[in-house]
């Protein structure tokens, strides 16, 4: 099983992830900040990888902290999960629509950690969650689960609509990238050997 459990502690933040990358999208998140855990919802959801969240942090302060470490632990958790990568796809990408906006996320499962962000929100938050933070989030997750993620927005008829989109189509791109592909299931997919 490709399966892993992260917990890591900070001054600022506790938290507890568990994954299973060959799941069905059962889900369960408590960070304290209700928009987020919807996001983190769909995360799971879509890329049909299992995952529970558990965080406290300093919400008092802001929801910087607990939105870094959240895609932090994540991203460990899911490197750690990924193994050797043998016989994953690696890449993969997807086009998500949702009524009037239009988002494409692409990754590269490739061991070389690199985020591009091309979103640019029209409100200051959504719910009580700053949307300068969504980029916080899937940096520390990039970083930490060393993917290569492309991540762009075409157009948008609303912020909500924004943010879901790009939450669905990294799922999307996920649930591809790291399906085992049966025609080279015991190598890994470079020609270098290794990831």
């Amino acid at each position: 099983m490709r399966t892993a459990t992260i917990a890591r502690t900070t001054n600022e933040t506790q938290i507890s992830v568990s994954l299973n990358l060959d799941g069905t999208g059962t889900h369960s998140m408590a960070t304290g900040i209700g928009f987020f855990d919807h996001m983190l919802d769909q995360l799971s959801r879509h890329s049909l990888i299992d995952m529970t969240v558990a965080a406290k942090g300093d919400l008092h302060i802001d929801f910087h902290h607990t939105a870094e470490d959240v895609g932090i632990a994540l991203g460990q958790a899911f490197l750690k999960a990924l193994g050797d990568k043998k016989g994953i796809r690696r890449y993969a990408s997807s086009d998500l629509p949702m009524d009037g906006t239009l988002t494409r996320a692409a990754v590269d499962v490739s061991g070389r950690p690199f985020l591009v962000f091309r979103a640019a929100f029209s409100a200051p938050k959504i719910g009580e969650m700053d949307t300068e933070l969504f980029r916080e989030f899937f940096q520390a997750f990039a970083m930490n689960a060393g993917i290569t993620l492309h991540l762009e927005n075409f157009y948008f008829d609303n912020n909500h609509h924004l943010a879901e989109s790009m939450f669905k189509a990294v799922a999307r791109a996920l649930r591809d990238a790291v399906e085992i592909d049966p025609r080279q299931a015991d190598r890994i997919p470079s020609t270098k050997g290794t990831l």
